[in-house]
């Protein structure tokens, strides 16, 4: 039987070949623009493009047969949860970072309020300190004013009491010398016996 397949495809070849001899003496009264070629066969059986065909169906069909389109499924599947799961862990992410940014806006809107806090605190410090440095002044010019005040008038008394002391010693020296001169020993007697009798 593949004899006989064989001898038809072989005397078919033959035919064609003859036929081509023919077309080609034919051809040369024609124009020669149209050429036609015979088609190879592959072993002589059927054309390569039927070959290919055939053994690319038998490939599909052993690709499903051994479960391919699963596993290619399957692999898909494997990654789109592989996906998905890289977009949840995505997900949760970014919500920590919202989460730490919006804790650090609160923060820096807290350290603000702080700042300002602090500097009002300051401000009122430096007011109370310079206010008292201010009252500690005006006390210690007070102060250094009757201290000066009172050494003044404390020379001024001793000045005074000085200056009561000579004249009192110029008095009892002129004194004494006026006793001295209008004053005799009797008379002093007589002064001395009066005051005797006196008492």
């Amino acid at each position: 039987m593949a004899e006989n397949t064989e001898l038809t495809a072989a005397d078919a070849a033959v035919s064609e070949g003859t036929s081509h001899e023919a077309a080609e003496m034919a051809g040369t009264q024609e124009h020669a623009s149209v050429e036609h070629h015979a088609e190879p066969l592959l072993l002589g059986v059927a054309p390569p493009v039927a070959v290919v065909s055939a053994s690319m169906l038998v490939l599909i069909a052993i690709m499903v047969w051994k479960g391919l389109p699963k596993m290619i499924s399957g692999g898909l599947d494997s990654k789109i949860a592989e996906i998905k799961a890289q977009l949840e862990e995505a997900k949760v992410l970014r919500a920590e970072a919202e989460a730490l940014r919006k804790e650090y806006a609160d923060k820096i809107a807290g350290a603000e309020k702080d700042a300002a806090a602090l500097l009002e605190h300051a401000r009122h410090e430096a007011e109370t300190i310079v206010a008292k440095a201010q009252a500690d002044t005006t006390d210690v010019i007070a102060r250094r004013e009757k201290m000066a005040q009172d050494k003044i008038g404390a020379v001024e008394r001793a000045a005074v009491t000085e200056l009561r002391q000579q004249a009192a010693a110029a008095a009892a020296a002129a004194a004494s010398g006026l006793i001295k001169a209008n004053h005799s020993a009797d008379a002093d007697k007589a002064l001395v016996d009066q005051a005797i009798a006196g008492i």
